[in-house]
């Protein structure tokens, strides 16, 4: 598989995780670390991360707004993370960075691959009530809540399913290929 590195390639997102596996501070601060690590756009770090561990009052609260279709999994996991973008100036309609987004995914990217090199799995996911989340947590109205992750140990029973072929997932225009 050309020269991907082990951490890449390895890396799945499962659908079940171990409802035994405890994750401690020490890891959720290593996972935060790296992606504070993750590069963006001037510099400015447009994410914010909530952090619920699994058997506390703060995971119960977000647990009772995932969505049916994330739920069963999502409950297994040791840890859910709010993910969320810096999208305006605070008291304004500017844009605070047109790439806040974008430098979010890479920040949750990032989170990832740590994780997956600890041992651990992500699934990130978008089936929850948002409205719900914002209003739990009162995120100030310049910040977005984009996704949430799920963290813990895959379960033994989880299954990786496929992934798209390369030629699957990139696009090509006549106008940039050789003629």
């Amino acid at each position: 598989m050309l020269e991907l590195l082990p951490v890449l390639r390895d890396r799945w997102s499962p659908r079940g995780f171990d409802p035994a596996h405890r994750l401690g501070r020490h890891d959720v601060d290593v996972l935060l670390e790296a992606a504070r690590w993750a590069p963006s756009a001037g510099n400015s770090q447009p994410w914010a991360f909530h952090v619920a561990l699994r058997e506390t009052p703060e995971w119960d609260a977000l647990a009772e707004h995932l969505a049916g279709s994330s739920r069963p999994w999502a409950s297994q996991a040791s840890a859910l993370v709010v993910n969320l973008s810096h999208v305006h100036v605070e008291d304004t309609d500017w844009e605070y960075s047109e790439f806040s987004i974008y430098d979010l995914g890479q920040a949750v990217a990032h989170m990832t691959i740590q994780a997956h090199s600890m041992g651990l799995a992500c699934r990130q996911f978008r089936a929850f009530d948002k409205d719900a989340i914002v209003q739990l947590l009162e995120v100030p109205q310049h910040w977005d809540v984009v996704t949430m992750t799920a963290i813990g140990r895959a379960s033994s029973k989880a299954v990786r399913g496929p992934r798209a072929s390369q030629r699957d997932a990139v696009i090509t225009w006549d106008c940039c290929t050789d003629r």
